[in-house]
């Protein structure tokens, strides 16, 4: 007989209910964080710049790769999710707690994993605004 606490369906499906719900709360902040680099790349390549700013196009450059970078990282991110979310069901088949730890250490990797990711993400997005947001251009464009 072993020594490991038996767990029930329902507990496993409780569990198994609220890992879910947090998949789908990091699915769609992923999602917010798609749009927000669409959007921070459109003004990063748009024409809104101060042209005579020192080393501009060097910062724009950076930043333009640093923002590739996290777009595949997201897609990792989000890859590691939906592969997790679809093995979640074998958790109700655990009746033991060294079942349930394995699933609960996934799942707690994958948070980590997730908050670092959008941890990262805010600072590089801060760094983005700040700087854009200083320079800008001033003045409407002239008409003729």
């Amino acid at each position: 007989m072993t020594s490991h606490k038996k767990l029930t369906k329902e507990v496993q499906t409780s569990k198994m209910t609220e890992m879910y719900r947090e998949y789908q709360n990091w699915k769609s902040h992923l999602q917010l964080v798609y749009d927000e680099l669409t959007f921070i790349e459109h003004l990063l390549n748009s024409y809104v710049f101060e042209p005579n700013t020192p080393n501009l196009f060097e910062r724009l450059q950076d930043y333009q790769a640093r923002i590739k970078k996290t777009r595949a990282k997201r897609e990792m991110v989000c890859k590691m999710i939906l592969s997790h979310e679809r093995n979640i069901g074998g958790m109700i088949e655990c009746t033991d707690t060294a079942c349930d730890n394995f699933y609960n250490q996934k799942h707690e990797k994958l948070k980590a994993e997730t908050v670092s990711f959008m941890e990262d993400f805010k600072i590089l997005k801060s760094e983005i605004f700040e700087y854009a947001g200083g320079i800008l251009k001033k003045r409407k464009p002239s008409t003729k």
